[in-house]
């Protein structure tokens, strides 16, 4: 501590530099460092999802997700617990891996292996999707697409096939599917009535559908000196087409699909619904993935709003529902604000009882350095300002104004036994290393069985670590 003072009372320009580069730095990282309401957490987790249409739950439990299970224990490394949940039409599996394990390796394990399984799977099984779970990808901002002119299947996949692709652009946001609307689909409904009056099975109208609605690459043939594109297109371009594609032929006789089957446009049954003023609406939930900001996504999608409105149809609007974004500015601000204030009234307390304009400034200038400081910290150790690192930065306003205020009392205190001022501050601050370093100690201490934690707790209390392989 002795050397630390003499060197800034010998040269004392090097830390004014030193104080401009914090100042410079501080307030660089203010804006660079990701801004989130959570630290990152990362859980080594996997989610598998299996989609079969129309499979009841007990022969997606016995039939799929048993034998996906057997596969994975016999492939995949680090497994340290599975969790399946099987339903109607789609079986969940979650994978959890011992701490440590870098889940994009386990991600490659598990696709893999869900490929090679497939085989096992009934007949007309999918490959499953492949995520790797986040605990820190939260939704940001939740955004309310409605129109007074539009059904609601048009309004899904206007959100689908418009909206979601130009807000994917964002840097750091992910976007699942919206909620409520319904797809649009070309719905088949046979009547079992008129089927068995043509001695007809849905078999046969599948295989008629699936030979007659083809596109097959034809080539080209080149004739003279033009070289024309041939065309085998034989998907119907309507709903007329499509009810007059035959079915089977006895004598003379067509059965035709219409005969057999009302064809129209509709969308398998809706399992959520978002009602606006009465009438359908969609909901885009926008996420942030991994270690993007909460700002810097919200502000993304906001920017890109005004210009995806222009190229919507008349009558359609966007609406902002939930911003976390907010939360994040308020917390922000209110760690500001106790800053600022910590150091005004510790200031005025030292120009009131001290009578020392200097003093003032010191006390006034020390504080925010320091809190500046604790900013390039987090963006060098790669966290990220958020409600504990700021919980943590207003917790520590107080001890730093504690320190400053009694090394301030103890070089006044100097300077009155008509001390010079470079030798009161050199005898000032040996006089206090010791207490301030014990009492700020004990402060610490007091927080080291955090880093004891294990799980998610832990996870938020440890500075981030090369991951291993599984």
């Amino acid at each position: 501590m002795n050397e630390i003072v003499v060197t800034a009372l010998k040269k004392p320009y090097t830390f004014v530099v030193l104080s401009i580069l914090i100042l410079v730095f501080g307030i660089r990282g203010v804006f660079t460092t990701p801004t989130d309401v959570f630290p990152s957490i990362k859980i080594p987790v996997v989610a598998v999802v299996w989609n079969y249409t129309g499979l009841m739950p007990e022969d997606m439990s016995g039939r799929m997700i048993y034998y996906y299970e057997r596969a994975l224990t016999a492939t995949v490394n680090n497994i340290e617990h599975i969790e399946s949940q099987s339903y109607y039409g789609r079986g969940i599996v979650k994978i959890f891996f011992q701490p440590g394990t870098d889940t994009s390796v386990a991600q490659t394990q598990i696709t893999s292996v869900s490929q090679t399984v497939i085989k096992q799977m009934p007949t007309g099984a999918t490959p499953p999707l492949v995520l790797a779970y986040n605990a820190s990808s939260v939704p940001v901002i939740t955004l309310q697409v409605s129109s007074t002119s539009m059904t609601a299947s048009q309004i899904y996949d206007m959100s689908s096939n418009l909206i979601r692709p130009a807000l994917v652009s964002v840097a750091g946001a992910a976007i699942p599917n919206p909620y409520g609307g319904m797809p649009g689909n070309v719905m088949v409904d046979l009547d079992p009535v008129k089927l068995l009056a043509h001695r007809l099975s849905p078999v046969d109208v599948s295989k008629a559908l699936n030979s007659q609605n083809i596109v097959l690459p034809a080539g080209d043939q080149r004739i003279g000196a033009l070289d024309w594109m041939v065309q085998t297109n034989a998907s119907p371009r309507d709903m007329n087409d499509l009810n007059m594609l035959p079915i089977k032929q006895v004598g003379n006789a067509v059965v035709r699909l219409q005969d057999v089957a009302w064809v129209h446009q509709g969308g398998p049954p809706q399992t959520n619904l978002v009602l606006v003023k009465g009438q359908q609406g969609v909901l885009i939930v926008v996420m942030k993935s991994g270690d993007a900001s909460t700002l810097d996504v919200v502000a993304g999608v906001k920017k890109l709003l005004p210009g995806i409105v222009n190229t919507l149809p008349q009558g359609v609007s966007i609406k902002v529902l939930n911003d976390a974004s907010t939360f994040v500015k308020d917390s922000v601000e209110d760690v500001l604000r106790e800053m600022l204030t910590a150091a005004c009234l510790t200031g005025l307390v030292v120009l009131l009882f001290l009578g020392s304009w200097r003093s003032t400034v010191i006390i006034a200038t020390s504080i925010p350095l320091a809190m500046l400081c604790s900013v390039i910290g987090l963006g060098w150790a790669g966290q990220t300002i958020n409600v504990m690192t700021l919980g943590g930065l207003a917790l520590a306003v107080g001890i730093l104004v504690d320190d400053a205020t009694v090394m301030i009392e103890n070089i006044d205190t100097h300077l009155e036994m008509e001390k010079d001022l470079e030798t009161a501050i050199i005898d000032a601050a040996n006089q206090i290393v010791i207490p301030t370093f014990v009492s700020t100690l004990c402060i610490c201490i007091v927080w080291m069985p955090l880093f004891q934690l294990t799980g998610v707790a832990g996870c938020s209390c440890r500075w981030p670590k090369p991951s291993s392989s599984p």
